[in-house]
């Protein structure tokens, strides 16, 4: 019977020892995989002003006004057409597809205006260009047919201004540069 007893205690003590083990184990492991504490956001680090350059913008307000008066002059020399005005990034600040304008338009008018301020020249200029350089008309988003015109300030190129629609080119570029015309340039 001292022999069984002593094996029940062992069992007992064994037991009690796996439990415990177990038991820490199992903490351990919720330990470790607990989420650390989310460190405090860093502090803003100040660049100096000689590693920054401001840059100057065409308004949305600017932007509707030449797009309108594009669009009012092709209206008033009885033209269906589509106008759009981009950044100096080549992002659409405004669109306008006039009555009547046909399904092309208003990607080319895009097009257009994205090209006349990549360059910072008309496009009917850029045109020209691709005798000598055929494989322009190759860059994405671009389109080398007159209709285009830049604005800048500074200096530098802030927008472009695209026209499409018309029967010709020249027409798209005049309607164009009305637009910029309202702008003061």
């Amino acid at each position: 019977m001292k022999a069984t007893l002593r094996r029940s205690r062992a069992t007992v003590l064994t037991g009690a020892a796996t439990l415990v083990a177990l038991t820490a184990g199992v903490v351990g492991a919720v330990s470790a995989t607990a989420a650390s504490p989310t460190p405090a956001p860093a502090a803003p680090v100040s660049v100096p002003a000689s590693q920054t350059q401001q840059t100057t913008h065409l308004t949305e307000a600017a932007a509707l006004k030449a797009a309108q008066a594009a669009q009012d002059a092709a209206a008033k020399a009885g033209r269906h057409v589509s106008v759009a005005v981009v950044d100096r990034d080549g992002n659409t600040i405004v669109t306008l597809r006039g009555d009547g304008a046909g399904p092309q338009s208003y990607a080319s008018a895009q097009e257009k205006a994205y090209t006349a301020v990549s360059w910072n020249a008309p496009t009917s200029v850029l045109a020209g260009r691709l005798a000598q350089n055929p494989t322009l008309k190759d860059i994405p988003g671009t389109l080398f047919l007159a209709g285009g015109v830049p604005v800048d300030a500074k200096s530098a190129p802030i927008a472009g201004i695209g026209v499409a629609g018309a029967p010709s080119g020249d027409q798209d570029e005049s309607f164009a540069a009305a637009g910029a015309a309202a702008l003061g340039h």
